[in-house]
């Protein structure tokens, strides 16, 4: 799954002012800059914003971070059925034991960000699965 704008849907903490961008500046007030309430790409502070948002989404479904690997996340269901969740960036690789809650949790990804699902896994961080 590949998260659409991933960085533009973190709340910044902090204040963050940046000029006004050439070609939109306000006419009478160029001297002015602008206060950013939402993350930006290209800001130090985003990836940063968008792995705390997710990380909280994850844990309030009841995932478990795992302690070696903090980009892995686990959930055992009341069935013993077992997601896995790998999070590199802006995209999550799902596996899991049952295809029917993989796809109950696709879908509530899908409800709070907007997803692209790339299917089947083929190509990964430089490995090739078959």
């Amino acid at each position: 799954m590949d998260v659409k704008s991933a960085f533009l849907n973190g709340i910044l903490e902090e204040e963050v002012y940046v000029t006004q961008p050439s070609g939109f500046e306000a006419k009478d007030a160029n001297h002015k800059v602008f206060k950013l309430k939402k993350a930006l790409y290209g800001l130090k502070q985003t990836p940063r914003v968008w792995n705390k948002l997710i990380d909280s989404f994850l844990l309030k479904l009841g995932f478990t971070k795992c302690s070696v690997e903090y980009g892995v996340y686990v959930r055992e269901s009341q069935s013993q059925s077992l997601i896995y969740v790998c999070l590199y960036v802006d995209d999550l690789l799902i596996t899991g034991s049952s295809m029917t809650e993989i796809e109950q949790f696709k879908n509530r990804l899908k409800a709070v960000f907007e997803m692209t699902n790339l299917g089947m896994l083929s190509y990964f961080l430089g490995m090739e699965f078959v």
